[in-house]
C-alpha cells in the first residue's frame, strides 16, 4: 500500500514516460468521449465530486493515468493498492483509516485498486460494505471484461466507464510533446527525430504511448551525437528501438476473437478466415477452440440448409488432429469458407428452443400408447397397440401422434426456404394436407 506520488519527485532517475505523464486533463491524451469537455467524469473530476468508478480498457490506454490525475484534484486522502499484492488485512487498513478520518477530520478516501480483476471474489466482499456506507470511494481499473471479474454488487455501486484503445496519432502526440518539453521532457537536447522515425514508433507501439515513450527515450539516449553536438533520430535509429507490436491475448480478448470469428460465419468469408488465422498467428491461441466452434455453427447458424457444412467441418477437425499444425491450416480455411458461403439457416437451433419450452413446461411426459414397446407378451392387453408402419404407405409416410398428448399439435422444426432445407419445407407442407 502507498500513497499515489506521481509528479512530486524530479525527473532524476525516472523513465520519460513516468515525467511525462500528464497531471491534469488538459494535458490527458485520448479518451474525449469520457472525459471530453462538458463530459461527466471530466466535470466530477475538476469539482472533486468522483464516486465510486470502474476503468475497464486494454493495456496503455490511460487508466492508470486517469487515477493519477484524479488524485491530484481530490482534497481527500488517495490511496493506491495493487490487486496482485494487496490482502484482505491490506483493504481492511485502508478503510479503518477511511473511518478515522471521516470521523475526525469530515475528510473522503479514495481507493484505487489496480488490476482489480485480480482481487479474488473474497477479497471484493470486504470492499463491499465500506463502498455501500461510503467510506471510501473506490476506483478500480481492469483490462479484463469486468462483468467476468467483478462481484455483481460492487459492479452495481460503481459506474463503469470504457476505454477505448489509443491510436498511433496519440502516440505521435505523446512523442512531439516530450521533444519539446525543457522540463520534464526532452526538450533539453539538441535533438532532431525524422517523421517517419516517429511514425516508426508510434506505429510500432500499438497504441501504447508508454512504449512509444520509452522507445523514443532509448533512441535519444543511445544515438551517438554529431560533430555539433545535436542527436539525429532516424528511422533506422527508430527501428533499432522498437521490435514489432505485443499484442496482448487475455481471456476477455480471447472470448472477443472468438465471439467476432463466429459472428463472421454468418456473414463474411473474408473476416471469419481473417479472425481465426488473426487468433491463430498472432495471439497464439489454439486452432482447435475455433474447429469447435465452427462444427457448432454448422448446426447452429446452417443446420439443414446445407448438412455437408457439418461434414467439412468434421473433417477439418480429423486433420488438425491428424497432421497438426500449420499442415492443416487449408484444410480448416477451407471448412471455414464452405460454412460461410452456405446458405444459412438456424431452424435447428429454434426447434431445440421450442422443445425445451415444452419439456419445461409439462414437467413429465407419458409416451402415447400405441408408441410404447410391444416386444413382450401381454403388451397388446396394456392397450400398447395401434402404431402405423410408416413404410406401409404411399411416400413412406403416415399421419399419426409422435408427442404427447398435451402438446400433440406442437411444431418444433420449421424449415426455411434457404438451401436444402427448401424441398424438406415442401414435404413437410405435403405432410400436413394429409
Amino acid at each position: 500500500m502507498d500513497l499515489f506520488s506521481f509528479g512530486e519527485e524530479t525527473g532524476d532517475g525516472r523513465l520519460l514516460a513516468d515525467r511525462m505523464r500528464p497531471e491534469n486533463l488538459d494535458e490527458y491524451i485520448g479518451q474525449e468521449h469520457i472525459v471530453g469537455r462538458g463530459k461527466l467524469l471530466r466535470r466530477a473530476i475538476e469539482a472533486d465530486q468522483v464516486s465510486s468508478i470502474l476503468l475497464y480498457g486494454p493495456p496503455g490506454c490511460g487508466k492508470t493515468t486517469l487515477a493519477h490525475i484524479i488524485s491530484h484534484h481530490t482534497q481527500g486522502e488517495f490511496v493506491r493498492l495493487n490487486a496482485v499484492e494487496a490482502s484482505v488485512k491490506d483493504v481492511r487498513e485502508v478503510i479503518e483509516r477511511a473511518q478515522s478520518n471521516k470521523a475526525l477530520y469530515g475528510s473522503k478516501t479514495i481507493l484505487f485498486l489496480d488490476e482489480v480483476h485480480r482481487f479474488n471474489s473474497s477479497r471484493q466482499d470486504a470492499l463491499l460494505p465500506a463502498v455501500e456506507k461510503g467510506t471510501i470511494i473506490f476506483i478500480g481499473a481492469t483490462t479484463e471484461n469486468p462483468f467476468h471479474y467483478v462481484n455483481g454488487a460492487l459492479m452495481s455501486r460503481s459506474t463503469l466507464f470504457q476505454l477505448e484503445s489509443l491510436t498511433r496519432e496519440h502516440s505521435l502526440i505523446a512523442m512531439k510533446r516530450a521533444l519539446a518539453d525543457k522540463d520534464r521532457g526532452l526538450g533539453f537536447m539538441e535533438l532532431q527525430a525524422d517523421e517517419e522515425a516517429l511514425q516508426h514508433i508510434a506505429s510500432m507501439a500499438n497504441g501504447d504511448i508508454r512504449r512509444a515513450l520509452n522507445a523514443l527515450e532509448l533512441a535519444a539516449l543511445t544515438t551517438a551525437p554529431e560533430s555539433d553536438g545535436s542527436v539525429h533520430i532516424t528511422l533506422e535509429v527508430a527501428e533499432e528501438s522498437i521490435r514489432r507490436p505485443i499484442v496482448k491475448a487475455d481471456e476477455s480478448t480471447q472470448y472477443d476473437v472468438l465471439s467476432a470469428f463466429h459472428k463472421s460465419i454468418r456473414g463474411s468469408s473474408d473476416a471469419a478466415l481473417f479472425w481465426f488465422l488473426y487468433a491463430v498467428e498472432k495471439l497464439g491461441m489454439d486452432p482447435m477452440t475455433f474447429i469447435r466452434r465452427l462444427i457448432a455453427a454448422s448446426s447452429e447458424d446452417i443446420g439443414l440448409a446445407n448438412p455437408q457444412a457439418m461434414v467439412q467441418a468434421v473433417s477439418a477437425l480429423d486433420a488438425y488432429r491428424n497432421n497438426g499444425w500449420p499442415e492443416a491450416k487449408l484444410n480448416i480455411a477451407q471448412a471455414i469458407l464452405f460454412a460461410v458461403e452456405s446458405p444459412k439457416s438456424n431452424a435447428v437451433y429454434l426447434a431445440i428452443s421450442k422443445a425445451m419450452n415444452s419439456i419445461e413446461e409439462l414437467k413429465s411426459a407419458e409416451v402415447p400408447l400405441h408408441l410404447r414397446d410391444t416386444h413382450y407378451k401381454g403388451a397388446s392387453a396394456l392397450g400398447h397397440a395401434g402404431y402405423q408402419y410408416p413404410h406401409d404407405f404411399p411416400g413412406h409416410y403416415v399421419k399419426q401422434d409422435y408427442l404427447p398428448k398435451a402438446i400433440a399439435k406442437r411444431v418444433f422444426y420449421q424449415a426455411t426456404e434457404q438451401g436444402n432445407e427448401a424441398k424438406i419445407r415442401h414435404n413437410q407442407a405435403l405432410r400436413r394436407e394429409r
